[in-house]
């Protein structure tokens, strides 16, 4: 762990030959983060509140939503110190408080190096070691294979199927739900 100048603490990982690390957003990520989210590519794996075309306007605000968070929960992915994508948690209440649903996505240029699955394994760690989660989970649209990858690599297991439980680009799809328990826990 590793503290930034302004007193956060950032998680990095070794991967391959590059450097990994989840860290909260920065104004200086406005940029690449309009850049690498304003791909057509990613509406089609996301939530529709992930916007379309990505403005630069979009990625102000989210950085101004997400710098001052306190417990911060949504990440910045940066490669060898360069923002790659973003990662985070959405908090589950009243008696799923303990529960956090996982986001993530990459830009294109850094996919297929195992870069997800690292910083999804931060972020595992953080989830359980320094918040309170004792589950997390993912819901991933039938299409996504990769996603499901990254999440079996990270730990994950397949819960459930959940026929035609999403609707996407005028279409029903099925989600599948992933998850992973604290160890320990059961």
């Amino acid at each position: 762990m590793n503290l930034l100048p302004d007193g956060k603490v950032r998680w990095p990982i070794l991967n391959f030959n590059f450097m990994i690390e989840i860290r909260p957003y920065l104004r200086s990520d406005v940029a690449d983060l309009q850049r690498l989210a304003n791909n057509a590519m990613i509406p089609h794996f996301t939530r529709d509140r992930f916007p379309h075309p990505y403005t630069m306007n979009d990625a102000e605000l989210w950085i101004e939503v997400n710098e001052n968070a306190s417990p911060v929960l949504n990440f910045a992915i940066a490669v060898d110190g360069n923002f790659a994508g973003g990662i985070g948690l959405m908090p589950q209440y009243d008696i799923n408080r303990f529960n956090a649903e996982v986001g993530y996505w990459l830009g294109e240029p850094y996919h297929g190096r195992g870069i997800m699955t690292a910083a999804l394994t931060l972020l595992i760690d953080h989830a359980f070691n320094k918040l309170t989660y004792v589950r997390l989970y993912a819901n991933v649209f039938e299409h996504n294979a990769a996603s499901m990858r990254v999440l079996e690599k990270a730990g994950f297991y397949k819960e459930s199927i959940q026929r035609k439980a999403a609707y996407k680009n005028g279409n029903f799809i099925d989600e599948h739900v992933y998850a992973l328990l604290k160890p320990g826990i059961l």
